[in-house]
């Protein structure tokens, strides 16, 4: 498993090095085979919902009540399926007129997700049970394995064509990520590099599927979204409060789209408790790795970024991965525009 994890890391890698044309053609077309796959799914549980099998969606919420910390873990791997949610915001730079289409884009596509992503799971429910959905080991395979008999092979295949493309778009939008923190100094300067020929973001894109491999190769699935989500939330709120800290601080600074105050104050809010609830319900190692993880970046941020510390030798080092990977800054290509 983790061959193949690292062979479409690799693949992935090399699609968005060669061209960013490429690498949007190839998310287009994955992204339009998932929603044929979706659409399936749907049709699928609506034939079975039309032959009267409702009865997991009877009292489909009773029981007892789970926990406060229970119920944050369940949504670090509910929203793990959510998370794009955020990428667009990474390659702001490249969408034409971002001020409008960014907040369209958001608008139209979270909601579309949670319908289709609804629709989906009734589909589920209308073959299946709660109970052999979670002992499933793939949900959509074993529906396949109900609902379409000889055409089964199609579900594996759609979860292959939806795993890709959520990696594509992935790699994509963190490489512009790392791609703009160097350009702010907070990262390498290499990373901040362009081809020289082909414009793509070549060494943010390298280094990103480098610590892909290696979350990979030492984390299972169950931990990596527990590990990631705990870490991402705490960040998610950090950014909740640096917006409303700076919208009294520097209310006159150009904002090109403008969100309600109640927003950021109720995602800043629904963070806290996604990262505290899961520690005092059930406190696991990797949450203390996670934090270790953040406060450790402080032994590189403080003399390199705030004091504004570089090395000497690191001027070779960037000079030998300017050479090696062909890449320059972005106002060395402004130069020849």
């Amino acid at each position: 498993m983790t061959v193949k994890c690292r062979t479409v890391t690799v693949s992935i890698l090399f699609v968005n090095c060669y061209s960013v044309n490429l690498g949007m053609a190839v998310q287009n077309v994955f992204t339009s085979a998932k929603l044929i796959a979706v659409l399936i799914v749907i049709c699928g549980g609506a034939y079975k919902l039309c032959q009267g099998n409702t009865q997991h969606l009877q009292n489909a919420f009773t029981g007892p009540t789970p926990s406060l910390g229970a119920i944050a873990t369940a949504f670090y791997t509910g929203l793990w399926a959510y998370d794009g949610w955020n990428n667009l915001n990474y390659v702001t730079e490249e969408i034409q007129n971002p001020s409008k289409n960014l907040p369209r884009s958001i608008i139209i596509g979270i909601p579309l997700v949670t319908l289709c992503y609804a629709l989906i799971n009734v589909s589920y429910l209308a073959a299946m049970s709660p109970t052999e959905m979670i002992e499933s080991e793939a949900v959509a395979v074993t529906f396949g394995n109900r609902i379409l008999g000889v055409m089964a092979w199609l579900m594996p295949l759609s979860v292959t064509i939806s795993t890709f493309g959520s990696a594509n778009g992935t790699l994509f939008a963190a490489g512009r990520l790392c791609f703009a923190a160097s350009r702010e100094g907070h990262l390498l300067d290499i990373l901040s590099y362009v081809h020289v020929r082909r414009l793509t973001p070549a060494p943010g894109l390298i280094f990103h599927s480098l610590i892909a491999g290696a979350m990979v190769l030492y984390g299972t699935i169950d931990s990596l979204i527990d590990f990631f989500s705990f870490t991402a939330w705490i960040f998610y709120g950090g950014a909740m409060v640096a917006l409303i800290v700076m919208r009294y601080t520097k209310p006159n600074y150009p904002r090109p789209y403008k969100v309600p105050l109640i927003i950021p104050i109720l995602v800043m809010l629904v963070s806290g408790y996604l990262v505290v609830a899961p520690i005092i319900e059930k406190p696991q190692i990797e949450y203390l790795y996670a934090v270790m993880f953040i406060l450790a970046g402080l032994v590189f941020y403080v003399p390199f970024v705030h004091y504004g510390y570089h090395p000497k030798f690191m001027v070779n080092v960037t000079l030998f991965f300017q050479m090696l990977f062909e890449v320059v800054p972005t106002t060395t290509m402004a130069m020849f525009d």
